[in-house]
C-alpha cells in the first residue's frame, strides 16, 4: 500500500474500499429494513396449500383452517400447524380459564376435558383435536350460577393464587363423570396429575367431595348454545384437517381403578 493512503485502497472506477463499505452500509441500514417487512408483508398474506410428500398431504408451514368445537360451539380459526391447543384457545379465542404455567405439560394447569377425558392443553395440537368435543372452565357455570364444583372450591378454601385453581376443577369434574361416588383416595388419585405449588390440596379434596353428591343429585349442566349464535364463521368440514385422536393422560390410571 502506499504512503498516502491511496495506492492500492482505489480501484480503477477511483472509490476506495473504504468508501464502498461505508456506503453499502448506509444503503443497508437504510434500504434492508423496508424491504423485509415488505417480505414478511407478502408472507403472512400467502397461504400455501398442503403439498404431497411420500403420498401423505402435508400442511403448513403458513396457517391453515382448523376448526374446534369448545363448550359446544364450532370456531373457525386460521393457525400454524404448530399452534397448540392452549395458545389457540388463550390467544385467538380469548378463553383464557386454562393457565399457561410450565408449558410443559408437568403441572395441569391447562387442563381441558377431551371427549370428557382430561387433557393437558399445552400438549396438544391445535390442528390435531378438530370436531372433537372440548370443554374449557367457561363452560361450566356463570357468576350468577356457579357449577357445583365452582361453589363447592369457593366453600371449602381450596385456592390461593389460583392459577392452578381451573385446572384443578376440569379435572375433578372428570372424575366425578366417571365415578360420581369417589372415595378420598379416589379424588387423591383423580387429582395427582395436577400441582398446586400454594399446596391447597387438602381444600381440594375436601371440595371434590362436597361437590359429588350435588353433581349425582341431578345438577344441570349449562346447555349447549347452537352454532347458529356463535358468530364463528361455518365452513365445511372438509377444509379442516383429520387427525387421530389423541390418548388421555389417564387412560392407564382408569385401567388400574377398573380392576381394583
Amino acid at each position: 500500500m502506499a504512503k498516502d493512503g491511496k495506492g492500492d485502497d482505489l480501484p480503477a472506477g477511483g472509490i476506495s474500499r473504504r468508501d464502498f463499505l461505508r456506503g453499502g452500509a448506509a444503503v443497508g441500514a437504510l434500504g434492508s429494513a423496508g424491504l423485509l417487512a415488505g417480505e414478511m408483508a407478502e408472507g403472512a398474506k400467502a397461504k400455501p396449500a398442503p403439498r404431497m410428500e411420500a403420498g401423505v398431504e402435508v400442511f403448513g408451514p403458513g396457517p391453515v383452517p382448523v376448526r374446534l368445537r369448545i363448550n359446544g360451539k364450532s370456531h373457525d380459526l386460521n393457525l400454524e400447524p404448530r399452534t397448540t391447543l392452549l395458545d389457540a384457545l388463550r390467544d385467538h379465542l380469548e378463553l383464557t380459564g386454562a393457565k399457561k404455567v410450565c408449558d410443559r405439560g408437568t403441572c395441569g394447569a391447562c387442563t381441558v376435558l377431551l371427549d370428557g377425558a382430561p387433557v393437558y392443553a399445552c400438549s396438544l395440537l391445535a390442528i390435531d383435536v378438530q370436531r372433537q368435543p372440548i370443554a374449557t372452565l367457561e363452560g361450566l357455570g356463570r357468576p350468577e350460577k356457579l357449577h357445583p364444583l365452582q361453589a363447592a372450591f369457593v366453600d371449602n378454601d381450596a385456592q390461593q393464587c389460583g392459577f392452578c385453581t381451573p385446572g384443578f376443577i376440569m379435572a375433578a369434574k372428570a372424575l366425578l363423570d366417571h365415578n360420581p361416588t369417589p372415595s378420598l383416595g379416589d379424588v387423591h388419585h383423580g387429582l395427582s396429575g395436577n400441582f398446586c405449588r400454594c399446596g391447597t390440596y387438602a381444600g381440594m379434596r375436601q371440595a371434590v367431595l362436597a361437590a359429588a353428591p350435588l353433581m349425582a343429585g341431578g345438577f344441570e349442566e349449562e346447555p349447549e348454545e347452537p352454532e347458529e349464535g356463535s358468530g364463528a364463521e361455518v365452513i365445511d368440514d372438509g377444509d379442516a384437517v383429520d387427525a387421530p385422536k389423541p390418548a388421555s393422560r389417564n387412560k392407564k390410571k382408569k385401567k388400574r381403578r377398573g380392576r381394583g
